[in-house]
């Protein structure tokens, strides 16, 4: 997982939030029957929440081989100006 932040465009955009996001590199949450799990943000969950149910079917080689590893999709949060990245993965 990586978080990158855009200061500038923050400076330029966005009105100041006391509080905007909460993850952390290395933090890791595992999804039970594809359930959002405790402590992970909900509009990072509604960014993957189709691929970890895709994947807890078995499903998996989104577009045709994107993936290195066909069981794992990278995704990321819907926040342009501090993005977080995550790799989704069966385990």
């Amino acid at each position: 997982m990586r978080r990158t932040v855009y200061t500038d465009l923050m400076a330029k955009y966005e009105n100041p939030l006391e509080h905007a996001c909460c993850v952390r590199e290395g933090q890791q949450w595992i999804s039970v029957d594809a359930k959002c799990p405790d402590g992970l943000c909900l509009e990072a969950w509604r960014c993957m929440q189709r691929f970890v149910e895709a994947l807890a079917r078995g499903e998996g080689n989104f577009f045709d081989g994107w993936m290195q590893n066909p069981m794992s999709a990278m995704i990321s949060c819907n926040d342009g100006f501090r993005p977080v990245s995550f790799y989704i993965e069966v385990i």
